[in-house]
């Protein structure tokens, strides 16, 4: 993804230097929250921070199914959203050495689900990042 020159250091301090989604500090894409084929613009509102993983499987989704209600439900907008009110994170639960994150809104679910956030190596990479002190976000 090209990297939008006119922004630079303010869209970096705007996004708080961590994938706004699933939540990693390190190998990051510059996302359109709302795509641009979706009529969203390129402006520091609709950018975030979003981790390889995260931004190649939201691509231009706006919404995914909720696993609970089997309803289609928003996805988490890291913009207008808060983290904390729609995802936590737990140690060892679905993996001895792994991190998981629950959705605890429809939008968290539906999000946890599209982005495959509990797939075993995203898991163990947050695991580790926590044990680096590098990742402390729900913990």
């Amino acid at each position: 993804m090209r990297r939008p020159r006119r922004f630079g250091a303010p869209a970096i301090v705007a996004s708080s230097a961590i994938c706004r989604r699933g939540a990693f500090r390190r190998g990051f894409h510059i996302e359109h929250i709302v795509a641009r084929q979706h009529g969203g613009p390129t402006s520091l509102d609709n950018l975030a921070f979003a981790c390889w993983s995260c931004n190649l499987k939201k691509g231009p989704n706006l919404s995914g199914i909720d696993p609970a209600t089997g309803h289609v439900t928003a996805l988490f907008h890291p913009r207008e959203d808060e983290w904390s009110q729609h995802f936590s994170a737990h140690v060892g639960t679905l993996i001895p050495l792994g991190i998981e994150i629950r959705g605890l809104t429809p939008e968290g679910r539906s999000t946890v689900r599209l982005l495959g956030l509990n797939e075993e190596m995203r898991q163990m990479v947050r695991y580790e990042l926590w044990l680096e002190g590098l990742y402390t976000l729900g913990i």
